[in-house]
């Protein structure tokens, strides 16, 4: 029973070295902004593209402080683990990803129309969970309020 004891410890701790390895050698690209460093590698949004016909979706949302209220609750509840408290993509359980959550502030992000947020938020891709059962429209919508609350701050 000793000898299953150590080579169950041994097991765990070559397990433990690997992915520290692994991670130790993962290669981030940095920026400082404040003297704060915000995490840049981002998920690569060229490479998740919203079909052509979501640029037309609308939001039906007018933005007022209620509908950016509502949408940073939800943020709070849903999206901030991964893409962190001000929308960098560097949230706590983002990291361990190893693919970046969107950085809400990366001109990427910015650029694309409500309609192919409203999208990928509703079908999910890879680490990204679809929202469609998880949230209402209204809910989704007032995640890109605010989502687009957050891409305007530095």
């Amino acid at each position: 029973m000793k000898n299953y004891n150590i080579y169950m410890l041994l097991l765990f701790c070559t397990g433990s070295l690997i992915i520290l390895s692994a991670s130790s050698t993962y290669n981030s690209s940095q920026h400082t902004i404040a003297g704060t460093k915000f995490l840049q590698d981002t998920m690569k949004q060229s490479g998740w593209l919203a079909p052509a016909s979501a640029d037309s979706i609308k939001n039906p949302l007018s933005i007022t402080q209620e509908s950016i209220s509502k949408g940073e609750e939800l943020y709070n509840m849903y999206c901030f683990s991964c893409h962190g408290d001000t929308g960098y993509g560097d949230g706590p359980a983002g990291g361990s990803m190893g693919v970046r959550p969107a950085n809400f502030h990366d001109q990427k992000v910015i650029k694309q129309k409500d309609g192919a947020l409203f999208w990928k938020l509703t079908n999910g891709k890879g680490n990204m969970p679809p929202f469609k059962e998880a949230l209402t429209d209204e809910q989704r919508w007032q995640l890109i309020v605010f989502i687009r609350e957050l891409g305007k701050t530095e």
